[in-house]
């Protein structure tokens, strides 16, 4: 009975090299997408963070009318505090008002 691997060929180990390096490949992409890519450009696709991006989601105002909506602030409590803010952020910082 003469088999490949006993013929000086490679033998079925030769399959598994392929897949190790595969890992190690996948691995240290993994790696850069986590660490690198990620705190240059906001992401591997390159989509740039800048600094207020997103202002409505941070600010003050869209705080108070997340908890107006959730329930832990009344009406007049949300309208007192929202005429507070509106003379430090202005009504274009997300109020919803025109």
């Amino acid at each position: 009975m003469n088999t490949l691997a006993h013929s000086g060929g490679p033998g079925p180990w030769a399959l598994l090299f392929p897949l190790v390096w595969a890992a190690v490949v996948i691995g240290i992409v993994t790696l850069l997408r986590r660490t690198v890519w990620r705190g240059r450009r906001g992401g591997p696709w390159g989509a740039a963070r800048t600094p207020g991006a997103f202002p409505a989601e941070s600010s003050p105002i869209a705080l108070l009318g997340r908890r107006f909506a959730a329930g832990e602030i009344d009406e007049d409590e949300y309208w007192r505090r929202l005429s507070v803010l509106d003379e430090q952020f202005g009504r274009a910082a997300g109020s919803g008002k025109a």
